[in-house]
């Protein structure tokens, strides 16, 4: 009997950390689950960063997104490759495993920080023993914030700072601030820095492939099946009846009791788009029209630091004491792992003069580079991450296309964030942005999750409105994009769904 012979009890189409903590779950309750994933498998000791090659087949067998990415901001198309990991585990193998859990007001109508949308309809303690749960299953280790007024996560101990750490550290409680070791996901600690960013070849990082599908497979009771593209879903009223997926140049077609879309936020509503049929026409699961709707990014605030001695770069410190300032929401500032020696810095110094069209003036920013690499040492380098909030016009659609408007209110509030940065960030540091830069590897919200039919895609416990067996495990359900990275959110988020769904 083949896989494609079997009716599962589940298909799971996605394998990042959504697909990948909910498909575990199902298989270690006894339940029969089949992965679906369009990227290719390697070899378990691969390993390789997002940006190492632009030829999409290279790409495809390095587990990188292998297709460019069009997108229309502001009316102005242009295409790259984004940073997206396409092969089991999905983007969460190349990710920082940083799973930080946000704060209430991010998810409740607190009393003096109103909600853009009038609070989730699940709050922060609806949610507060699935983020415990993941933060167990994905070996978080880091120090409570010492703002929080929330019980702290299970946390296990971080390794001791570094030269580099404690120095910046230092400096910022001096300066009146909060910093806390940042909450990350690594299971041996010593020596697995390196896999930060990149592809861990030994299992150390817990991701959606070490953390969810490789402990299903050992179950006996999931399989994998790699290189299969979902191309829609095929509807019986409605249900979900079957999948059909391009498998090497051939549609198979396979059938379970309960599907589970985990293609993230741009995936994801796009297999709804394109499974419009009749009794769906306009899409499956759109009755709200909102499908691929209230896309959502972070924007990027970075800048570089000088901790006054020189040592490896960072990723070890975070701080929210800038997360909401004068009724504005603005974010998490972390250290991202990278230093800025003199390349870095010439680097970034010509990107704001070409910001500011002055591209003719790049050869005489490589003095003040060396200048600055030598009598300041290497720097680290920060970013500020800041909310990104849910318009429709922000939106994905059935081709892929992403069209997205910087509003207002977030070029105001990004003017906000980099006074406050200013303002609080004690020390030599220098901005290394000029316009609004959106994190390309954050897109959340495009199938929102409520109460309302008019005004969502999924109910509160997941299930499509309308449809009696799809769930959605993903990034997508999420109403606002919060001011944190959103990997816990995810995994919580899955942990939730597959109770429920059991």
């Amino acid at each position: 009997m083949t896989i494609a012979d079997v009716e599962w009890d589940a298909i799971v189409i996605g394998t990042g950390i959504g697909g990948g903590t909910l498909g575990r779950w199902l298989a270690e309750a006894g339940q029969r689950v089949l992965f679906l994933e369009k990227g290719l498998a390697d070899a378990r000791s691969a390993e390789n960063g997002l940006s190492e090659t632009f030829v999409p087949e290279a790409r495809a067998v390095r587990g990188l997104w292998p297709d460019p990415l069009t997108v229309e901001v502001d009316g102005v198309r242009q295409s790259f490759y984004p940073p997206l990991g396409a092969g089991p585990g999905g983007s969460s193998v190349f990710y920082a495993a940083t799973l930080e859990r946000p704060e209430r007001h991010d998810l409740d109508d607190v009393p003096g920080r109103p909600h853009p949308t009038g609070g989730w309809a699940l709050g922060f303690d609806a949610f507060a023993p699935y983020y415990a749960e993941a933060a167990r299953r994905f070996r978080v280790y880091g120090t409570p914030d010492p703002l929080s007024a929330e019980a702290p996560l299970p946390l296990r101990d971080p390794p001791a700072l570094t030269e580099v750490e404690a120095a910046l550290m230092a400096r910022f409680r001096a300066a009146g601030l909060h910093p806390y070791h940042a909450h990350t996901g690594v299971e041996r600690v010593a020596g697995c820095g390196m896999c930060l960013g990149r592809k861990c070849p030994k299992a150390c990082k817990m991701d959606g492939r070490s953390a969810g599908v490789e402990p299903a497979l050992v179950t006996g009771r999931a399989e994998l099946l790699t290189g299969a593209e979902v191309t829609r879903l095929v509807m019986d009223g409605a249900r979900v009846a079957a999948v059909e997926v391009r498998v090497g140049g051939l549609v198979r077609v396979f059938r379970a009791k309960r599907y589970v879309l985990a293609a993230g936020a741009l995936g994801s509503p796009r297999v709804l788009l394109r499974s419009a049929c009749e009794g769906w026409a306009d899409g499956v699961a759109n009755g709200s029209g909102l499908v691929g709707r209230n896309l959502m990014f972070h924007v990027n605030e970075m800048f570089a630091l000088w901790p006054g001695v020189d040592g490896p770069a960072t990723k070890a410190i975070s701080l929210r004491d800038l997360y909401h300032r004068d009724g504005a929401r603005l974010g998490t500032v972390q250290a991202m792992g990278i230093r800025a020696s003199y390349g870095e810095i010439v680097f970034y110094l010509n990107r704001m003069l070409a910001g500011r069209g002055l591209s003719r003036l790049a050869p005489l920013t490589r003095l003040p580079a060396a200048m600055a690499a030598r009598i300041l040492g290497s720097a680290q380098i920060f970013v500020g991450l800041m909310e990104d909030l849910p318009y429709a016009e922000n939106r994905v659609g059935a081709d892929g296309v992403v069209h997205y408007t910087l509003h207002d209110e977030l070029k105001a509030r990004r003017r906000a964030f980099r006074r406050a940065i200013r303002r609080a960030m004690p020390g030599r540091r220098m901005f290394l942005g000029v316009v609004p830069e959106l994190n390309w590897g954050h897109p959340c919200g495009t199938l929102r999750f409520g109460d309302d039919t008019a005004r969502s895609v999924l109910r509160p416990d997941g299930r499509a409105h309308g449809v009696e067996n799809l769930w959605v495990a993903d990034a997508s359900f999420m109403p606002t994009s919060m001011g944190v990275n959103p990997s816990l959110t995810i995994a919580a988020w899955a942990l939730r769904v597959a109770e429920g769904m059991a």
